[in-house]
């Protein structure tokens, strides 16, 4: 699968404090209102291709340079309060395809699906929910991993742009989660009430898999997924040349947040309410 490319971007850190922080709520895997998060737009580097209080972002976001030496491992992350595909299912993927049928664009504009690519691809807009149809590339950022460092991952970069309730970068190898485009004037994902932490339901080749809103992409460019989703997808998660070049539809859930942003169990609970709901209502 192609990677993006996108030139590299600096951002003061003092601009990132004042984006605000995506408080998680208790520990308890229920879907909790909050306020817009404002994450920082990240760039994918060159070659080709929620939390406690705030935290801020280095003065660079250019993520680490590729002569860095590769980071130490991450302890293993605390157990998941419940099994990773419960409940999935409940919800076929026909249902919520049929749903999503046709598109009444919320986007200005459409995007690219590569750097190389035509723009072609809209953000939608339905009740309680926006969607898109697109490839699906493969993220592999935040914490360091047996699958995801600088080693397997030309891309990798050490950072997310939403954290755990540990104020620790997401792990793209573990948790299913789903990057959205960076704000600009094409369309910004707050006015449409999506969140870091939101629910996403992520459908292909008949399989639903549920996943959070976990890290930013480039500005023009959509359809990106954590190595953990493509994985449950049964899609190739290698950093390098997996992913799929089309067939994957993101519905993404409004006003919605998981809690621990972390738990895979609390987002698939989540998301089997809140896809239930989006049947009824669309």
């Amino acid at each position: 699968m192609r990677k993006r490319t996108l030139a590299l971007a600096t951002v003061s850190g003092a601009a990132l404090l004042a984006a605000g922080s995506l408080t998680p709520a208790a520990q308890g895997g229920s879907v909790l209102r909050s306020d817009v998060f404002t994450p920082v737009p990240r760039a994918r580097p060159v070659p080709v291709n929620l939390t406690p209080a705030a935290y801020a972002r280095p003065a660079s976001d250019t993520g680490p340079a590729r002569t860095a030496p590769r980071p130490a491992a991450d302890p293993a992350p605390a157990a998941d309060p419940a099994p990773a595909d419960a409940g999935e299912g409940a919800v076929g993927a026909a249902e919520l395809l049929a749903k999503v049928a046709a598109c009444k664009p919320v986007s200005n504009g459409s995007y690219r699906t590569d750097e190389s690519a035509s723009p072609s691809v809209p953000v939608c807009g339905m009740n309680g929910a926006v969607f898109w149809k697109a490839d699906l590339d493969i993220d592999c950022d935040g914490q360091v991993t047996e699958a995801c460092n600088v080693d397997t991952d030309p891309w990798f970069q050490g950072d997310t742009a939403f954290h755990t309730s540990g104020d620790r970068p997401l792990n793209a190898e573990e948790l299913p989660y789903v990057v959205v485009p960076s704000r600009s004037s094409l369309w910004d994902f707050g006015s449409s009430g999506i969140k870091g932490g939101g629910v996403v339901a992520v459908v292909h080749a008949g399989k639903v898999e549920y996943a959070v809103v976990g890290d930013t992409g480039p500005a023009g460019i959509i359809g990106e997924a954590s190595y953990a989703t493509a994985e449950a997808l049964g899609i190739d998660p290698d950093p390098k040349a997996g992913g799929v070049g089309s067939g994957v539809t993101y519905i993404l859930f409004k006003d919605s947040v998981v809690s621990p942003i972390e738990s895979h169990g609390a987002a698939v609970t989540a998301g089997e309410g809140l896809a239930k709901e989006f049947l009824r209502n669309n």
